[in-house]
């Protein structure tokens, strides 16, 4: 009988399950995700797990890690310093395609160079000016590197990599590696976000292995992509821009096989995010335009999912304008007042209780920072300002609130740049904390969020009236808000997969006064109804507790599987090793027809030849991926598409694309 473990590694919670043959759960437990010391979130959940089981740990045949870390860094701004070599781009290209503001003041250089769209060199490859910029220490953990056209013609990419390797021995992401499509700006936005993800997924996958291995699992781990199909840790430490939305896409999986359903929306509610895609005839869709995540519209596949920052770590915030004043929740995800007590329950209660003897509220009241020890959490300390590294230095050796932590407003801006790093924690009023006062949630410290939506509760509306009467008033007016914004969030999807056009954007349809009214059953001279006429599956941790309200606004039926709280983490070892590769014809000139391959183009005299080749050499990829990956039983499959013309009552040959899929259930270990 084959045991598999699977393990979700989220913004707040680390989950493990035990599943036996695929088809039973046995055993399934959450531990606190330490963001200081992944091991240790891991290790007290896979330890609850193989406990709860009564299973010996060397009896697992499979592990498997999803994670939301990589998608809540995106949606966050945090992740490593990188360094980007854009090579035949134009300078004005950063700015116009968002590559500066996704670097966010890390150091770039813009090469001569890059090829056309035949594969042929438009320009010689400056590598003295490269070697000269590599000698200079720029303090970045990895570099990206996208050459204009380099999905037709690698050859410049490849030689910027070797000498970077060479010089700074950093890793270095490829754009071609990431994507097989044209759009040089995109590939290199793609291999940016993919540089800054890599110290941090390491020290995750590293951290995960080390202590599977300390508890006697023997089994190699696998990782969840954003598509739902399982890689090797190797690989997902090559490619970690892949494990965005690993963790919603584990969830689909998971939503799929804990339900059965065929058409649904998914929506799972994490810390940090929620991720709402469609199941259609049981199959999540692949986003055609590659993962959107936060801002940043990437080029790698994954499930066509809608991720917004709204989770129950997010972020309470004020709306201190108009009369009646209220409440806005995220994008930003903080620690939890409750949760941060856990770690100095005198200290925090002592700075809350001083701040509420205090006469005038403070925008700062309730909140609190945090310097994250160690190196764990994905940011690093190289090239820091030596604001920054003075601020980060004050703020080590434990809990300190907000008020009076700044000396100056310039650290404002410190701060800022050190909690995008990961080097720094917020924490502040959120939904958790809210539940905690209403009596869903009694694991955290509630004495403590008492006070922190006390303190809240007195800010004053532009009516100078109080936010709230008392915080049990506040904590129903964030739950309430959270319902909206999770309603919101599931029409913009469903208006975005609806066949019709409604002549407005899924979030101006969804928000929409007369659809807003529909969702309320208006009744006047008109009367208006509006819902979903689709089930929702409702996952994570807090689906209970905010979620039947919500499929009561939108009059649907609210599927709340047993087991939804680890959906992530049974979706993760439930799924199958999948490795897609894609590939080019051309036709450079009248009878040529040009191979598009990693080691550069190649001609035929034939087009049937050069697909065939192409084919088989994608073919060869892809196998040796999915041998590499851990998959056993190997199907091939593949698909071509041409683009051809009439011309003078004769089809011509434009252009192929061919794709090859090769798929199979990870090996079990012996």
């Amino acid at each position: 009988m084959a045991l598999m473990l699977g393990v979700d590694t989220g913004g707040t919670y680390t989950d493990a399950v035990l599943i036996r043959d695929e088809r039973e759960v046995v055993a399934s437990a959450k531990a606190l995700t330490t963001r200081h010391d992944l091991a240790q979130g891991i290790g007290a959940a896979v330890e609850a797990v193989i406990a709860q089981g009564a299973v010996a740990p060397g009896d697992i045949g499979i592990a498997a890690l999803s994670t939301t870390l990589a998608t809540n860094a995106l949606v966050e701004g945090q992740g490593g310093r990188v360094g980007l070599i854009a090579i035949g781009f134009a300078e004005d290209e950063l700015d116009r395609h968002g590559l500066r503001e996704a670097l966010a003041g890390d150091p770039e250089l813009v090469l001569a160079g890059g090829h056309n769209h035949a594969g042929a060199e438009a320009a010689p490859f400056d590598c003295a000016a490269l070697e000269q910029w590599l000698r200079t220490d720029h303090g970045v953990s990895a570099y990206a590197v996208a050459g204009r056209f380099a999905t037709r013609n690698p050859a410049h990419e490849n030689a910027a990599a070797e000498m970077i390797s060479t010089i700074t021995g950093r890793p270095v992401s490829c754009s071609h590696h990431l994507s097989a499509r044209l759009g040089a700006p995109r590939r290199a936005l793609t291999a940016v976000l993919n540089a800054r993800l890599i110290g941090m997924i390491a020290r995750l996958i590293a951290k995960a292995e080390g202590k599977l291995t300390a508890l006697g699992v023997k089994a190699p781990l696998m990782v969840v992509r954003g598509d739902g199909a399982l890689i090797s840790s190797g690989q997902a430490m090559e490619r970690p821009i892949e494990t965005i939305l690993s963790g919603p896409a584990a969830s689909i999986v998971g939503a799929r096989w804990l339900t059965g359903a065929e058409d649904a929306l998914v929506s799972d509610i994490g810390g940090t995010t929620t991720d709402v895609a469609l199941l259609r005839g049981g199959r999540p869709a692949i986003d055609p335009e590659g993962a959107k995540v936060g801002p940043w519209r990437t080029m790698v596949e994954a499930v066509a999912m809608r991720t917004s920052g709204l989770g129950g770590d997010s972020e309470v915030q004020v709306i201190e304008e108009g009369l009646s004043g209220g409440v806005t929740l995220g994008p930003r995800r903080v620690v939890p007042v409750s949760l941060i007590a856990l770690e100095d329950p005198e200290g925090v209660r002592r700075v809350l209780e001083e701040q509420l003897r205090r006469d005038t509220p403070h925008e700062t009241d309730g909140r609190f920072l945090r310097a994250v020890p160690g190196d764990d959490t994905g940011g690093d300390t190289g090239g820091l300002q030596p604001r920054d590294a003075a601020l980060l230095e004050r703020l080590e050796g434990g809990v300190r609130p907000l008020f009076g932590a700044l000396r100056t407003r310039a650290e404002t801006g410190a701060l800022k740049r050190l909690v995008a790093r990961g080097l720094v924690q917020v924490a502040g009023v959120t939904p958790s904390d809210a539940s905690h006062v209403l009596g869903g949630l009694t694991a955290w410290d509630g004495e403590a969020a008492q006070m922190a939506l006390a303190l809240m509760a007195r800010r004053r509306t532009g009516a100078g009236t109080r936010l709230a009467e008392s915080p049990e008033a506040l904590a129903r007016m964030i739950v309430d808000q959270l319902m909206h914004q999770t309603v919101l969030a599931l029409l913009e999807t469903a208006f975005a997969e609806e066949e019709t056009d409604f002549g407005l954007s899924p979030d101006a349809l969804a928000r929409h006064a007369l659809m807003q009214q529909g969702l309320g059953r208006y009744r006047g001279l008109v009367r208006l109804d509006a819902g979903l006429d689709v089930a929702v599956v409702g996952l994570g941790a807090s689906a209970p507790s905010y979620y039947p309200a919500v499929g009561e606004r939108l009059g649907c039926e609210m599927i709340l599987p047993e087991h939804a709280g680890v959906a992530n983490a049974i979706g993760a070892v439930v799924g199958r090793v999948t490795i897609r590769k894609s590939g080019t014809v051309t036709v450079p000139a009248e009878g040529r027809y040009r191979v598009h391959l990693e080691t550069g183009p190649l001609d035929f005299a034939d087009p049937q030849e050069a697909m065939t080749a192409l084919e088989a050499a994608l073919e060869a990829e892809a196998r040796a991926d999915a041998e590499r990956a851990g998959a056993a039983d190997i199907n091939m499959r593949a698909e071509r598409d041409l683009k051809t013309a009439q011309a003078e009552a004769r089809e011509v040959f434009l252009e192929a694309t061919i794709t090859v899929e090769a798929s199979g259930r990870p090996r079990i270990a012996a």
